[in-house]
């Protein structure tokens, strides 16, 4: 390219200062700092059944071995339970046990989950049993 003498820049070159396509890219970008009860609380939810952990990490912008990582401190109890309530619906087998059949009102409720069993009064609230059960499964 010849230069422009009077000008002294190249000749072919747009004079009025565009400087090409500038992309901005928005969204948050960087390290992220999470509490630890948001830690637990996607913990809690990568743990319910047919959960898929590279699903819940894209979704929370975060890696699946940050996630792995939640869910190991979360069940050896390193990371407290979320004091709200992570939709889990599961179900297990009910076996009925014919001595109690019999008595027409029992005072406590004996559920197994694997080797954990659990005993409780009639006026356990639902929401309660419902910590009771995920603290169990995520312990076994």
């Amino acid at each position: 390219m010849t230069r422009d003498v009077k000008m002294d820049a190249q000749m072919g070159v747009s004079k009025e200062g565009y400087a090409g396509r500038i992309e901005v890219v928005a969204g948050p970008t960087g390290r992220r700092r999470r509490s630890e009860a948001e830690k637990a609380r996607i913990a809690a939810e990568s743990l319910t059944p047919d959960a898929i952990v590279a699903d819940i990490a894209r979704r929370y912008g975060a890696t699946r071995w940050q996630i792995y990582d939640w869910r190991r401190r979360f069940r050896r109890g390193l990371l407290a339970a979320p004091k709200e309530d992570v939709a889990s619906p599961a179900f297990v087998q009910l076996t009925v046990d014919d001595d109690l059949q019999r008595t027409p009102h029992a005072d406590i409720v004996e559920v197994a989950i694997g080797d954990i069993l659990i005993r409780v009064g009639r006026d356990v609230g639902e929401a309660h049993l419902a910590r009771i059960f995920r603290a169990a499964r995520a312990a076994s």
